[in-house]
């Protein structure tokens, strides 16, 4: 037998026993334990409902209760009323590399604890996603050619050594699929939501992209790349800020950024109704500006 499936094999092993396939009143998918007694899925799975049925590989079952979901993340929390496997080990998300092995373990079309496998196809993906009216991008997904089918969502992806580094979420189109990653800011998400059952967001209002910086100020900064604002949402914090669209964002917060997730990570309920210094380029100087992110609203 080749390395390439023992390997596969391996992980399968570690991994498919932790995966339940869970029944709600309005569909199906995945799920993984990932502490004792509880399990992650994607939002999109539970939908509205409250609870549902686990089954795991081992054909025993449990009820479930949905803790908390966040369609703005695609992350949900199941408490398990009854007995369940002990948790898969986690790994994370940011010491992936494209070409890497990953192992998806689901249950797709209500086929129990199937296992495909393949490579990162590319990192740093970004999802849109919506609840009510507020939109956002989850960033850095993780893009794989291991085969996603309805019913994967919400199930393990993991790296060679048995180590889940994303929750499936969607079949990207033929031969490519999505992953939620697992890292510093969705494991934080998931406390959330074990904590509160809802995640609440700082909101600022900008639209930004990743730009590189001019290379004096890379060379005085340090800092390689940072975040252009393409608009401003008239009336946001950001609008009050003063920012303006051709900005190229530096810090927030005193904290380096360079992408989405650099900012989005610091827009948690903390921030809310909080001054956060915000430091651009304008014009080839440095300029400070001071805003108040107010709550998200996802209505």
């Amino acid at each position: 037998m080749d390395d390439y499936s023992k390997t596969v094999i391996a992980v399968a092993n570690a991994v498919t026993p932790h995966v339940a396939s869970v029944r709600l009143e309005a569909g199906s998918g995945s799920a993984v334990v990932f502490e004792n007694g509880r399990m992650l899925t994607n939002a999109h799975v539970v939908g509205t409902a409250r609870g549902g049925k686990a089954t795991f590989a081992d054909g025993s079952e449990t009820t479930f209760e949905v803790v908390g979901s966040d369609p703005l993340s695609d992350l949900a929390v199941l408490n398990v009323y009854g007995s369940a496997p002990p948790p898969v080990t986690l790994g994370n998300a940011e010491d992936l590399a494209v070409g890497q092995l990953v192992v998806a373990v689901g249950n797709p079309l209500g086929l129990n604890g199937s296992v495909t496998a393949g490579v990162v196809s590319a990192l740093g993906r970004s999802l849109p996603v919506r609840q009510g009216k507020a939109g956002r991008m989850i960033e850095d997904v993780i893009q794989t050619d291991a085969a996603l089918n309805p019913g994967n969502s919400g199930g393990a992806l993991a790296e060679s050594s048995g180590k889940v580094i994303g929750i499936n979420t969607a079949v990207a189109g033929f031969g490519l699929g999505l992953a939620v990653p697992i890292n510093v800011t969705t494991m934080r998400i998931v406390q959330t939501l074990i904590a509160d059952g809802r995640v609440r967001r700082a909101y600022l209002g900008l639209v930004s992209t990743p730009a590189p910086l001019p290379d004096d100020v890379a060379a005085r900064t340090g800092q390689k790349a940072g975040l252009r604002v393409v608009e401003v949402v008239p009336g946001s914090p950001a609008a009050r800020a003063g920012l303006h669209a051709g900005d190229l964002v530096l810090t927030v917060g005193r904290t380096e950024v360079n992408d989405a997730q650099g900012i989005q990570r610091q827009l948690f309920a903390d921030a809310i109704g909080t001054e956060l210094p915000v430091t651009v380029l304008r014009g080839g100087a440095m300029v400070d500006v001071f805003a108040t992110p107010t709550e998200l609203s996802v209505r």
